[in-house]
């Protein structure tokens, strides 16, 4: 399979709400689009972004993206690299796509001095959750909370 993994442009917003649907509905999350594209560009494409994104490209479309940030551990007084999503299309999945981002995401992380990257996933992303274990990531057990604001 031919892709490139390659920053988000801002002519992949429309695909990128649909990726983010689809791996909301994979997570049984919650989506409306509604806004979505607007909020995503004012966060990737400001002055000072809030939030950071590579996509994987083939000729004719995205077919899947990690998004990241960086956040500050009081614990470790360093900053780390923080995966909010990774998600691939079923039809692109194992082909090593994953691994790739993972380590692109690395490389990102060091240069940018992060003492680790941090990330979660459901319980029942059993799929997952191999990929991470057989990459050398540790898991924690935490609940993790939303309050609504």
């Amino acid at each position: 399979m031919e892709y490139s993994i390659r920053n988000c442009e801002i002519a992949d917003l429309p695909k990128l709400v649909i990726l983010c649907q689809k791996h909301a509905e994979f997570e049984k999350a919650e989506f409306s689009p509604k806004g979505k594209e607007e909020g995503l560009k004012n966060a990737l494409f400001n002055e000072n972004p809030k939030l950071f994104c590579l996509v994987v490209a083939t000729k004719e479309t995205i077919v899947g993206y990690a998004s990241f940030t960086f956040d500050f551990s009081t614990w470790d007084a360093s900053l780390f690299l923080y995966m909010d999503c990774l998600f691939l299309e079923e039809e692109v999945r194992s082909f090593g796509i994953g691994e790739v981002l993972i380590e692109k995401l690395k490389e990102i992380g060091i240069k940018n001095n992060c003492i680790n990257m941090q990330w979660q996933t459901p319980e029942f992303n059993t799929r997952a959750i191999k990929f991470y274990n057989r990459i050398g990531a540790k898991g924690k057990e935490k609940v993790r909370f939303t309050l609504t604001l």
